[in-house]
C-alpha cells in the first residue's frame, strides 16, 4: 500500500496516525520532495475525477488570483497546475495493489476499505 501526500499535512498526520495505530504496513510518497506524474494523475482523475483531486479549499489554491483560478479548468490545466504545485493536491491518497482507493481521510472508510 501506498500513502501519497505531505508529512506535515495534518490529514495525512490523522490518516498515517490512523494507520499505524492498526498495524498497516505501507509506504508513504512524499509529494514535496518525489513530485507526481501526469500518468499518476490521469489515474487518479480517472478514478476520482479530476474535481476532486485539486483541492481548491487549501492555500496552495485560495492565494490564485480569480482570473487564474478560473483558468485551471479542465483535466490538462489541471495536470499541468498539481504537477507545478504538489500542494494542491488533496490528500492522502492510498493506492492498494496499484489502484488508488481513498481520497482524503475519513474513520469509518478506512475501516470498510483497509480492515
Amino acid at each position: 500500500m501506498i500513502i501519497y501526500g505531505i508529512p506535515n499535512c495534518n490529514t495525512v498526520k490523522k490518516a498515517l496516525d490512523w494507520i499505524r495505530a492498526n498495524g498497516i504496513v505501507y509506504q508513504f510518497h512524499n509529494f514535496k520532495k518525489e513530485g507526481i506524474s501526469a500518468e499518476k494523475l490521469t489515474e487518479w482523475f480517472d478514478t476520482f475525477g479530476w474535481e476532486q483531486v485539486i483541492n481548491k479549499n487549501g492555500l496552495t489554491f485560495k492565494k490564485l488570483s480569480k482570473e487564474e483560478q478560473a483558468e485551471i479548468n479542465s483535466p490538462q490545466k489541471v495536470i499541468a497546475y498539481l504537477m507545478q504545485n504538489t500542494s494542491a493536491i488533496k490528500r492522502p491518497i492510498v493506492e492498494k495493489n496499484g489502484k488508488a482507493i481513498l481520497l482524503g481521510f475519513n474513520e469509518d472508510t478506512y475501516l470498510k476499505e483497509l480492515l
